[in-house]
């Protein structure tokens, strides 16, 4: 198993970041997680829209899953397109970017396969688990499990246990880390910072921490830096065309 990532920053995408993209492949399968803002072209680096077996979506914010669109443009539309990509997300997550265009337009192109955060279920090679955690719309955070390790990506979240039981001796923590230090007291709830990523890491016993959607303009030193003051083990940040193996038994 491996995963690409294609963007990290949250909010919006700069001249060199993309949102929230990554593609996690394991077994031949595909799997699009979160194709955020401005993620498609940084896809299409790697692979062609119609080599995607499957997208999952944690929750509704257009820097988690605006690029859905084009992608579905790209594959609906072409000469010969391919089979309906499934689309797993939860309830009325994706409702806003499948209205973009006329009804009816792209109904081919897609299937959609609703869950609600808590529920588990086979996505092709992956087992995936997802649990509710606290943002200002329904997040799904999520593990996918395979026999070569376990991936935990907590989407955008406030303040939780759940993280720690999503992340459990996972390989890698994908964390949202959209501040430093500090949230500002109106998204305290709803968002976290690279020290409580941290943290949450290591009482998960993670084996490696992975920062993302971090705030435009965010110093990545100082996100690993904050990290690094409650987890002991490998931290990163989030770029285009990082490529991280998992090679464990996870």
């Amino acid at each position: 198993m491996h995963l690409t990532v294609l963007g990290g920053c949250g909010a919006w995408p700069t001249a060199e970041q993309a949102c929230s993209g990554y593609l996690v492949e394991h077994a031949g399968f595909r799997l699009l997680l979160d194709p955020g803002y401005a993620t498609l072209p940084r896809l299409l680096r790697h692979t062609t829209v119609d080599a995607i077996d499957a997208v999952l979506v944690s929750h509704g914010h257009p820097d988690h899953c605006a690029d859905l669109n084009p992608l579905l443009r790209a594959r609906g539309l072409s000469d010969a397109p391919p089979p309906a990509l499934p689309v797993y997300a939860p309830h009325g997550a994706v409702d806003a970017v499948l209205a973009l265009d006329r009804p009816g337009m792209l109904a081919g192109a897609y299937r959609r396969h609703e869950f609600r955060p808590g529920d588990r279920f086979a996505l092709g090679p992956f087992m995936a688990d997802t649990w509710l955690l606290p943002h200002f719309v329904p997040n799904a955070g999520i593990r996918l499990t395979t026999p070569e390790g376990v991936l935990a990506y907590t989407g955008d979240t406030g303040p939780s246990p759940d993280i720690v039981h999503l992340a459990r001796d996972a390989d890698l923590l994908l964390s949202e880390a959209t501040y430093v230090h500090r949230v500002p007291t109106a998204d305290a709830p709803y968002l976290l910072t690279a020290r409580l990523a941290g943290h949450y890491a290591e009482r998960a016993g993670a084996a490696r921490l992975l920062l993302t959607h971090l705030w435009p303009g965010t110093d990545p030193a100082a996100a690993t830096g904050a990290a690094a003051e409650a987890f002991g083990h490998p931290i990163g940040v989030a770029a285009p065309d990082l490529v991280i193996h998992f090679r464990g038994a996870g």
